[in-house]
């Protein structure tokens, strides 16, 4: 099912980038899109994951560098029996996580310092399976492809606009490239109605599987979603259609073209979940925020300054 999504998005996009070339150039500018489309989609198969992982600035970790984290990860892949992925750390605020990869083989898992930060171990164990869920689901993909080639639609639409600010004496082109440019912003939809939301709660529910801890995965999402909406992504702000990549996105808020379900309804069906599994409900998810807990990384990050946290075997700047 995912490789007839992925079959459809990029022919949707495909389609976009052709009737953009078409509005610029005319016949042989849609021929010139096909073709810069059809390199696109091939570089972008086997270069998404680089490509993401380059534009977060992430950083690559060892067991020898970061023993905990590292360890971690995988032994959560050899409890989905999954192909150990290359693991990464992005020096960021923001607390937030994905995965990218164009199959198991091929995948990587991100975690920024600032979600090391907040989150206990069990939480950290809950979110980096959930990302393991949606490799062993095959969503990276299409995450990764989306957040690609959307945003080079974008750029098409707006160069657009600036090709044709001369064209004077055609004010019909003028008129269709506006049309263009209104339609470029439909091409993040088209990205996150391509990637259904279901997604996300099959990666919660697999994610829930694979840690055996649902409540700390909804602890987690808890306390990310309040950190996330407080804390600005500079990669977002940057290129929007990279909102999908993560476990939540900077906005709460559940509508039909939100990237992401409302997260207390994500809470929820955890709590559910661990129902289903003969756990017993804590309530400590639906109530806990940001920072209000102690963390394992820091274990005295809620009343110690900055300068003087204690370093965290699952920090891997070992700050001071």
């Amino acid at each position: 099912m995912n490789g007839f999504k992925t079959t459809m998005l990029l022919a949707a996009m495909t389609a976009l980038f052709m009737g953009l070339g078409y509005t610029i150039g005319g016949s042989g500018g849609a021929i010139i899109a096909l073709l810069v489309a059809g390199g696109m989609n091939l570089f972008t198969f086997w270069n998404a994951d680089k490509i993401v992982l380059r534009m977060h600035g992430a950083r690559e970790v060892n067991r020898e560098n970061c023993p905990e984290f590292v360890g971690l990860v995988h032994d959560l892949a050899a409890r989905a029996n999954l192909p150990l992925p290359k693991v990464y750390v992005i020096d960021s605020p923001h607390p937030n996580a994905f995965a990218t990869g164009r199959n198991p083989e091929n995948a990587a898992v991100a975690a920024t310092t600032g979600l090391l930060a907040i989150l206990d171990r069990d939480e950290i164990a809950g979110v980096m399976a959930h990302e393991l869920a949606h490799v062993r689901n095959r969503d990276t993909l299409i995450m990764t492809m989306t957040a690609t080639i959307a945003g080079a639609i974008s750029m098409l639409a707006n160069f657009g606009l600036f090709f044709n600010q001369g064209d004077g004496e055609r004010p019909q082109n003028m008129l269709a490239t506006l049309a263009a440019v209104i339609l470029a912003p439909f091409a993040a939809m088209i990205v996150q109605m391509a990637i259904s939301r279901n997604r996300e709660y099959g990666a919660d529910r697999g994610g829930a599987e694979i840690s055996g801890k649902p409540q700390a995965l909804a602890s987690a999402l808890a306390k990310l979603a309040e950190g996330a909406a407080r804390i600005p992504n500079p990669v977002v702000q940057r290129n929007p259609a990279a909102a999908e990549l993560y476990i939540v996105p900077s906005s709460g808020r559940d509508n039909m073209f939100s990237t992401h379900p409302d997260t207390g309804n994500r809470i929820a069906a955890l709590y559910q979940i661990a129902a289903e599994m003969g756990i017993r409900p804590t309530g400590v998810a639906a109530t806990v925020s940001a920072g209000a807990r102690r963390s394992a990384l820091h274990p005295a990050a809620a009343s110690v300054p900055p300068s003087r946290r204690r370093a965290s075997a699952l920090d891997p700047l070992r700050r001071d």
